[in-house]
């Protein structure tokens, strides 16, 4: 039986370079880490090539072929694992929109552009290049929507994860979304095609 000890304990260890504890730590928090995957591809077609299954297959080659990173609990091991699905999710829809490039690009508000991510490669591509863009800019609140939008952690998980108060969590949160909603707004303008 798994008690929150031992995870805190491998997720500790782990983030101190001991890559066997990676081995152990992946069946204990699998569950948690599936629905997670499930959650990034809740509105992809049910015949997509990745599922969630697959999504945490490529957390687990992500995680064990780099240098452990310095986690120290489980919300903070979430919040990478999740960051790291999303590199997953994002490379592959580039790879699939390349083969599409030059479709028409829709404008959506910000919970659908998340929602209809991996249905269209092209919104996922928008996101994480507003993302980046943030994260350049500042690199709390990108962690913070990646955590919410693409971890479903909550705003309690988050602050706990990054050693916040909650109240300055949810602030920069909407603060956030906000920029988000207003670049992808802005994006979505910029790369629609004229009308002939």
């Amino acid at each position: 039986m798994c008690t929150t000890e031992s995870v805190t304990t491998l997720v500790h260890n782990y983030g101190n370079g001991d890559r066997a504890s990676l081995n152990s730590l992946m069946p204990l928090v699998y569950p948690e880490l599936r629905r997670m995957a499930q959650r990034h591809l809740r509105n992809e077609r049910p015949d997509h090539t990745l599922q969630a299954t697959a999504l945490v297959s490529e957390l687990y080659v992500h995680l064990n072929g780099q240098a452990p990173p310095a986690v120290h609990d489980r919300p903070h091991f979430l919040a990478v694992a999740s960051q790291v699905m999303r590199q997953v999710l994002v490379d592959h829809a580039r790879t699939k929109y390349a083969q599409k490039r030059g479709g028409r690009q829709e404008m959506l508000p910000l919970d659908e552009s998340l929602d209809a991510c991996m249905e269209k490669p092209g919104i996922l591509e928008q996101v994480d290049d507003a993302l980046d863009q943030l994260a350049r800019q500042d690199p709390r609140k990108a962690q913070l929507i990646e955590m919410r939008f693409f971890g479903g952690l909550t705003a309690v998980e988050s602050a706990g994860a990054l050693g916040l108060p909650v109240q300055v969590v949810r602030r920069e949160l909407r603060v956030a979304q906000a920029w988000l909603q207003r670049e992808l707004q802005q994006t979505s303008t910029k790369t629609l095609p004229r009308a002939s």
